[in-house]
């Protein structure tokens, strides 16, 4: 692959996965009486990006995103869009994109490959929902005027789906990486274990993560 190429592909993947992330909130959103906001399909788009892209490309994917959210694209769930969102009580979680993003990215590129769907489900958990939780939590506290317990509490309903979300990227980040085994880095026990298409694709591009 030529060095030309590269960056246009990775431009190509970053704006994909900011539409991905774009188009999960066009899914219609929960509304639950007991919570602040409604329970939306977004993060999952979040924590793809990275599981599938890595750090840089993940990272970068969100960014862009956030970028025309505050150019006014109504990209966030719900058709919301513009500066104003992110002066809201959710502004924590908003910035929080491309960071989950990244580290899950980071994360999953340095075990790297064979993807282990385990390993990418407690990725998931702690690089993307607890990392999301404790940079969005913070922004309820201070815009909101909530106590620390009581943003907890109001949080609290959208665990389980925040849970189910980061199941589900680790078994299609584990779908992507099979159809497409040079994605990764190989850290095998035996690198000769590799296809010939693995070591191909592999050797053929610089890593993302």
């Amino acid at each position: 692959m030529s060095t030309t190429a590269r960056p246009a592909r990775d431009l190509a993947l970053i704006a994909v996965f900011a539409g991905v992330t774009a188009a999960l909130g066009l899914i219609p959103p929960i509304y639950l009486p007991i919570t602040p906001t409604p329970i939306t399909a977004q993060s999952l788009g979040i924590i793809l990006a990275g599981a599938i892209l890595g750090g840089r490309r993940g990272f970068a994917s969100q960014a862009l995103l956030l970028g025309l959210v505050a150019l006014g694209l109504p990209l966030l769930a719900g058709g919301r869009g513009g500066i104003g969102v992110f002066f809201g009580v959710t502004w924590g979680f908003l910035l929080g994109y491309p960071v989950v993003a990244g580290l899950v990215g980071w994360l999953t590129y340095r075990i790297g490959a064979p993807y282990s769907l385990w390993k990418g489900i407690l990725v998931n958990i702690a690089g993307g929902m607890v990392v999301l939780y404790a940079i969005g939590l913070p922004g309820m506290v201070l815009t909101g005027k909530l106590t620390w317990t009581a943003a907890l509490l109001a949080n609290a309903p959208y665990l389980p789906g925040d849970l189910i979300k980061c199941l589900l990227a680790a078994f299609v980040a584990k779908a992507v990486h099979t159809a497409y085994p040079g994605l990764l880095p190989w850290r095998g026990k035996s690198e000769g274990a590799r296809s010939p298409q693995a070591a191909f694709q592999a050797d053929s591009r610089p890593h993302a993560g």
